[in-house]
């Protein structure tokens, strides 16, 4: 969210309308067409529903690619994925497709890119094409997983700091597409991983939020193996309980809008091997931080 907005609570819109799909996160939103440039007021509103809901999704949002970009660029900076950008490219836009030849490569719990310094703090999903069956994406609130957890385990918890990275499996995938001599010149280009707060602030709201990303985190600094595996399994487990998850059933031009700094999500491999393909962009974040 740009730095001259603060949140002050959920917003009325003559336009833009809000049905809640769960009761932790997630809404339906009704009566904008985002291929029109929103006005400063209709934009701030669509921020605010964000940060209440923590996920977003409009229905008939048959944006171009130039539409989509255009989009994000209001809430930010575009982010370039590290691998895209190693490779020299310049384009901020991905394609996510599933098939029979490409097996779904994010069937698991995670919020995105966290192996580096300053993760996305927001991502912009478009559904292109869509299977008759499967395929759902479920998202998490991080901020409800925190706030459930009791005051003594809060406290043993706040200030944890946790060594994201993107692991060996990802690096070995990478070399199954590039070949070995090619994935050593771009993992040297790319992040050798990142320390995070295991709990983060929302750098808008001030809400804290329980900061796991799945695969991508390694270990509890100052923790042994045992210790941090135990912790960690833990926590994970607690933040994708059911009561705390929206699931989102995909239509064709579907948009989602997601707060990646307070939510985690799971993209379901249940359509495989039909074919699923979405076209994804995220925006810049900041540096996490804890303030106790």
């Amino acid at each position: 969210m740009s730095d001259s907005i603060r949140y002050a609570g959920p917003m009325a819109s003559p336009k833009l309308h809000a049905e809640k799909i769960s009761g932790a996160l997630g809404a339906e939103l009704r009566g904008i067409d985002l291929r029109e440039e929103l006005d400063a007021a209709g934009f701030e509103a669509l921020e605010q529903t964000i940060l209440e809901h923590h996920v977003v999704f409009l229905r008939d949002q048959p944006l171009s690619d130039e539409q989509h970009l255009a989009l994000a660029q209001r809430f930010g900076p575009l982010s370039l994925y590290p691998l895209i950008e190693a490779l020299g490219g310049e384009v901020a836009l991905e394609t996510i497709e599933d098939s029979a030849d490409s097996p779904p490569k994010a069937a698991h719990w995670h919020t995105d890119v966290t192996w580096i310094p300053e993760p996305p703090k927001l991502g912009i999903l478009c559904a292109q094409e869509i299977p008759p069956y499967g395929g759902d994406t479920i998202w998490a609130s991080l901020h409800a997983a925190y706030d459930a957890l009791s005051a003594l385990m809060q406290q043993r918890i706040d200030g944890l700091s946790v060594f994201h990275d993107t692991g060996e499996g990802f690096w070995a995938d990478v070399e199954l597409e590039q070949g070995a001599e090619k994935t050593r010149e771009i993992r040297a280009k790319v992040s050798a991983g990142a320390e995070h707060p295991l709990v983060r602030t929302h750098p808008v709201t001030g809400r804290k939020a329980l900061f796991v990303a799945g695969y991508f985190m390694q270990r509890v600094v100052g923790m042994n193996e045992a210790e941090s595996h135990m912790l960690l399994d833990f926590l994970m487990e607690h933040a994708c309980q059911p009561r705390f998850q929206c699931r989102w059933r995909w239509q064709v031009h579907d948009l989602a809008i997601w707060d990646e700094r307070c939510t985690i999500h799971h993209a379901l491999s249940d359509h495989f091997p039909q074919r699923r393909r979405m076209r994804r962009c995220t925006v810049d974040g900041e540096r996490p931080y804890f303030d106790a």
